[in-house]
């Protein structure tokens, strides 16, 4: 996964920001939804990094899958990134 073209993204202290330059939208991200976006920018796949944040976090495995879906989800959905 990478990110679109017309997106640019910068770390802040509390996560990442990311802003579509052609249209003027910009996200912000929260510590674990930048984390996420960097595992997959990194080639990793989502069961990889659900598994990682729960043993991390130390929470039911379905739950960081439900999480990571509904992240990746909602990337895909805003066109930040592509497949």
């Amino acid at each position: 996964m990478r990110l679109h073209p017309d997106v640019v993204s910068t770390d802040t202290d509390d996560g990442t920001v990311l802003l579509n330059e052609r249209t003027g939208r910009y996200w912000q991200l929260n510590g674990t939804g930048a984390h996420v976006l960097r595992q997959l920018l990194d080639g990793h796949g989502p069961d990889d990094i659900a598994a990682g944040l729960a043993e991390r976090h130390r929470i039911d495995p379905s739950l960081a899958e439900r999480d990571v879906t509904a992240v990746i989800n909602q990337l895909r959905t805003a066109e930040l990134v592509i497949a």
